[in-house]
């Protein structure tokens, strides 16, 4: 086999292995889920698949995927999708949210997130608990998955 031979073969073997390599950091980075009940209308349904990054911090206004084992307050799925309404540093959202009007701090504190559903009828949420721990976040709403 000729150098130029051989020299391919590496280049593709290092390409291929670039691309496992690629894939499997996607894997960990990426996780699809799939939005049950209404909590969340109009923007998702029962039954739509989203695509969740992890390790993205979350900002007012993105959604957020959620895990709510630590702190089952109702029966229900153990991931809950919501809408990032105040992060550590803002003011806390008294006037919307219920469950954080009588809470003696000004600001949201560090390790903690106001959640909002889109629907309020049917969403389980900030409005309700107060604070979700910053660390149940599985990640943001990257994007919609085809359905």
């Amino acid at each position: 086999m000729s150098a130029a031979s051989w020299a391919l073969a590496a280049g593709v073997t290092m390409l291929a292995s670039g691309l496992v390599l690629t894939v499997r950091a996607l894997r960990r980075r990426l996780v699809a889920v799939t939005v049950r009940g209404a909590s969340m209308e109009p923007a998702y349904r029962d039954g739509d698949r989203v695509l969740v990054r992890r390790g993205h911090r979350p900002a007012p206004g993105q959604v957020v995927v959620v895990s709510d084992l630590p702190a089952r307050a109702v029966p229900g799925p153990a991931l809950l999708i919501k809408r990032v309404a105040a992060v550590p540093g803002d003011p806390v959202p008294r006037d919307r949210v219920a469950a954080l009007a009588g809470v003696p701090e000004r600001y949201v504190p560090h390790g903690q997130l106001v959640l909002l559903g889109d629907n309020p009828a049917a969403s389980f949420d900030s409005r309700h608990r107060g604070y979700f721990a910053a660390a149940q976040v599985v990640g943001t709403v990257w994007r919609s998955l085809p359905g």
